[in-house]
């Protein structure tokens, strides 16, 4: 026969077993997807070519092109876009609901003190002499309570509040990147068109002179009037070029002054970029780029803290199948009337448990589980991609680069041909041996070539930039 003690125990035991057996089912719901590892990824061609023992990009890369004028806007738009400060909001609100899951940790303490003046009914349980008369019904009491969280579910939802804190400041430092590079590639971009108007003013004045050598030779009966009047058709067009090029170089002043968080008239005192990248200067990437490039894209840095998010979240819907112990205690005086508010006989005190266990849910948690498994798939799945498209985005930037370097040398070869065909023309013309036709076909060439020219030195620094913005702009974040 079992002593009472060893009855206790036995009735303890069953009830534990009780309550153990009566949580809610998890049933087999986990977790699918599987994270990539960047250094298991076959770099490629173009990628193991360019890499050398060279640093990462410095915070302030866009240095590198020696314009002080575009430091300057750089400078400003970081310390006034509203898009990026609104970012930057973000980081703080996830600061602020990071604190909100951080109390969730920490036990509760609340005073109350209530006044309440009452008329007593004479004919229910008030005795006299409070039945049929008014009186005060004074209480103060301090309470606490704190949540044991056997489970850890509160501290998860802290985890995962902590990590989007993270996730929303490698976001803010991927709209900064992004406000970087914009500028930059709209600069150089400003840089190409003011070159382009200088080939065509030039071409237009060749023209022009031209022009006034026909008419001359047709005041001298050595020019027919078809020859000057086939000149003087090519200027209008050239004409509307020019304004053309005009149109942008103001359209891009307009938004670059947006970029930057002032209005168009700030944009009327950009003057004309004045670039220039060393040779050889960003045509390698880190020899530690797939391993390290995590680290340095803000992009996939976010991505990856919303999978530790995501990660913490599936951790506070299992600790929802377990049962929960609430503790909560109150101290504090009662009294009717204020004579003995404060005696020794009005305190009261209390402790109040609390025990709350899941049976059957319908499904419930066990859904809402599956919903959590599903978010963390989804964000693996984001961080895949991101790091996939950022080893695609070097990759290409690395293939822009080699091109180009090839291109320019075409480009050059080809410029010296057509200056060299345009002097021979002129000179024909001039000893008039050919047609003025022919030395504006001539120049006509000699503009394209010029143009072909500025647009490869113009994507020489345009794919500085985006390898530079493929890199992660100087950014380094720590990452679980």
């Amino acid at each position: 026969m079992q002593t009472p003690r060893a009855l206790q125990t036995t009735a303890l035991a069953a009830c534990v077993l009780a309550v153990l057996a009566g949580c809610a089912d998890m049933g087999k719901v986990k977790p699918q997807a599987v994270a990539l590892k960047p250094a298991e990824l076959n770099a490629g061609k173009a990628i193991a070519a360019a890499s050398a023992n060279v640093a990462w990009p410095e915070q302030q890369w866009w240095e590198a092109l020696h314009d002080a004028q575009l430091n300057k806007l750089v400078a400003a738009a970081l310390a006034d876009n509203p898009s990026l400060r609104a970012t930057q909001a973000r980081v703080r609100q996830a600061e602020a609901l990071a604190g909100v899951a951080k109390a969730g940790t920490l036990p509760q303490v609340n005073a109350s003190a209530s006044a309440d003046r009452e008329l007593y009914s004479a004919h229910s349980t008030v005795p006299a002499p409070l039945a049929g008369n008014y009186a005060w019904k004074n209480t103060a009491t301090l309470s606490g309570s704190y949540d044991l969280d056997l489970w850890g579910r509160n501290r998860d939802a802290l985890a995962a509040a902590l990590d989007e804190v993270h996730m929303a400041s490698a976001e803010s430092q991927m709209a900064r990147l992004t406000l970087e590079s914009a500028i930059v590639r709209s600069y150089i971009q400003l840089s190409l068109e003011y070159a382009l108007q200088d080939s065509v003013a030039q071409n237009l004045a060749q023209r022009q002179r031209i022009l006034e050598i026909t008419r001359k030779r047709q005041a001298a009966g050595l020019a027919s009037e078809i020859e000057v009047a086939s000149i003087e058709t090519t200027l209008p067009a050239g004409r509307r070029e020019h304004e053309q090029i005009g149109e942008s170089i103001a359209l891009l002043r307009n938004q670059l002054a947006a970029l930057i968080g002032k209005g168009p008239g700030d944009g009327d005192a950009i003057a004309r970029p004045m670039l220039a990248l060393d040779a050889g200067h960003g045509d390698a990437v880190p020899a530690s780029l797939p391993a390290e490039l995590v680290g340095h894209r803000p992009d996939i840095a976010a991505q990856r803290w919303r999978v530790e998010a995501a990660s913490a979240r599936i951790a506070g819907a299992k600790a929802d199948f377990y049962p929960n112990i609430n503790l909560a205690a109150f101290v504090g005086f009662q009294s009717l009337g204020f004579t003995h508010f404060l005696d020794a006989n009005s305190a009261m005190r209390g402790v109040t448990p609390a025990i709350s266990l899941p049976i059957f849910e319908g499904g419930r948690l066990r859904s809402q589980l599956g919903n959590q498994t599903a978010l963390y798939d989804g964000a693996v799945e984001q961080y895949n991609a991101a790091v996939v498209q950022a080893m695609a985005d070097v990759a290409n930037a690395v293939v822009r680069i080699d091109s180009v370097k090839q291109q320019d040398k075409l480009a050059q070869r080809a410029l010296a041909s057509a200056r060299r065909q345009q002097e021979l023309a002129e000179r024909a013309y001039r000893a008039g041996m050919t047609d003025a036709l022919n030395v504006i076909n001539a120049q006509l060439v000699l503009l394209n070539e010029e143009q072909q020219m500025a647009q490869v030195a113009s994507k020489q620094l345009d794919n500085y930039t985006l390898l530079m913005t493929a890199l992660g702009g100087g950014i380094k974040l720590d990452l679980p």
